[in-house]
């Protein structure tokens, strides 16, 4: 979760994990892989990293888990909050506080790392505001730090327009969520308004109850589906050096990663 959206509220914080199957499963193999880039690009030690759009702490906690030390920050309290109270029933030090990662509060060069997974940056829907945020994330990097940033495929995203995405279920029988997006294209094809659909049974937060009786949650919000020539030249433009991209089926990733570097000035 990354800028002001309506998907960042406190009932979302409650129930984002059962968009997934297994959410402890998606977070051990998120950190995994994101794990395996950092060590790939900055050596085998444990890395300072900031996780500035952490969500409930999906890649923050399972990069802790791989003993990275973890800082974790979200624009959403109740996001942020559960992110920590995921971290502490792990037994895991994750400090975590409500931040805008276009103002991020912490000194220059705090980090070795800094993450914005899970197509958060894409919340921005300006180049000023992209433009703010990589800035902000690339002050408080260290000379020759990392950045780590992942958007859904909008390279091809953008080739089909979907207008929604395929159900996913959490839970069996009766105790099922079902989860799904209807998306709505600009006519230029660069912004969609989405529309995110959960079927939770009633009574039941975690999707394992019985009953017939389903509550709809909807949440709305807006996305600007960045192309990766696009994404890079704002990168670039912020200062960093060497974008590239890293696709899943190389970097064990779900979405597509971008990876740059802090340099610091001649």
């Amino acid at each position: 979760m990354g800028s002001h959206h309506p998907l960042a509220g406190t009932r979302r914080a409650a129930d984002y994990h059962l968009i997934y199957d297994d959410w402890d499963g998606s977070t051990e193999r998120q950190g995994r892989a994101l794990d395996t880039v950092i060590r790939s690009v900055l050596g085998q030690q444990p890395a300072t990293v900031l996780d500035c759009a952490c969500g409930i702490g999906t890649q923050a906690v399972g990069l802790a888990l791989r003993g990275h030390r973890v800082t974790g920050t979200d624009i959403s309290p109740a996001a942020a909050g559960r992110a920590g109270r995921e971290a502490a029933g792990r037994g895991l030090e994750m400090p975590v506080r409500a931040a805008d990662m276009r103002a991020l509060p912490f000194g220059g060069g705090s980090f070795d790392v800094v993450v914005c997974a899970d197509n958060s940056l894409p919340h921005l829907l300006t180049d000023d505001d992209l433009l703010t945020a990589l800035g902000e994330m690339r002050r408080v990097l260290r000379d020759g730090g990392l950045l780590l940033i992942s958007t859904r495929p909008y390279d091809q995203i953008r080739r089909s327009r979907p207008v929604s995405t395929t159900p996913q279920l959490h839970g069996s029988g009766a105790g099922r969520t079902v989860t799904f997006q209807l998306w709505d294209w600009s006519e230029d094809g660069e912004r969609y308004d989405l529309e995110h659909f959960q079927l939770i049974p009633s009574g039941d937060e975690a999707g394992d109850g019985a009953g017939d009786d389903r509550r709809v949650e909807v949440r709305r919000t807006t996305y600007r589906a960045l192309t990766e020539r696009q994404l890079a030249a704002l990168v670039t433009d912020a200062g960093f050096d060497g974008p590239a991209w890293r696709q899943p089926e190389d970097s064990g990733f779900f979405q597509p990663l971008l990876t740059a570097r802090r340099h610091a000035a001649p």
